[in-house]
């Protein structure tokens, strides 16, 4: 009895130390690690973000830029003032812009104020197209500024740099008032894979 009892203690503790050494094992095994480094960057970056327009009663389907006013600017590069916002996008992103004004103006004194947008490459500006979605095919004319929230997109295919100004043709012809009005345009730039 005697040894069978010691037999039993032995295998015991030879048990215990098995258990020990393989959990000793699994903490001695190599471990290897990668670090990455994430770099954000910005796509989009704002051009002119104020302006001064002098507007007059009964104007009607006239036309003012962002940026300059009654003329349309001549695009300058290196000088952030002669654009809205300019847009870079390189091998691995598009880039949608959404364009909206963050309250509508008052449709009790104009009787429109369509937005459109206009794009260079660094020459001359030509009518870009917007879409009524940051992704798909369906195109807009233009923004309407009388109805709240309405909005349009550009879309800018990867690899390329255009910047962007704001066409306004309104209609202050509703009342005879001069009172300050202010439009605030708001840009969302969206990075994704492809517009489809």
């Amino acid at each position: 009895m005697k040894i069978r009892r010691k037999i039993l203690a032995i295998l015991g503790v030879k048990g215990i130390l098995s258990v020990a050494s393989l959990i000793t094992i699994a903490f001695a095994l190599v471990a290897y690690t990668a670090a990455v480094t994430v770099n954000p960057t910005q796509q989009f970056t704002i051009g002119a973000t104020t302006a001064s327009w002098t507007i007059f009663v009964n104007e009607v389907n006239q036309v003012r830029y962002l940026p300059a006013g009654f003329t349309e600017p001549t695009l300058n590069t290196g000088d952030s003032s002669t654009y809205a916002f300019k847009v870079v996008t390189d091998a691995n992103k598009v880039c949608a812009v959404k364009i909206e004004l963050t309250s509508a103006v008052d449709g009790n004194k104009f009787s429109n104020f369509n937005i459109v947008v206009r794009s260079s490459t660094g020459g001359a500006w030509s009518d870009e197209t917007l879409y009524a979605g940051a992704t798909g095919a369906t195109t807009k004319s233009y923004i309407t500024g009388l109805t709240s929230g309405d909005a349009a997109y550009v879309h800018q295919a990867a690899s390329t740099t255009k910047y962007y100004e704001v066409k306004v043709t309104y209609s202050y012809d509703k009342v005879d008032a001069t009172a300050q009005v202010t439009a605030v345009f708001q840009y969302t730039p969206l990075p994704q894979d492809s517009f489809t």
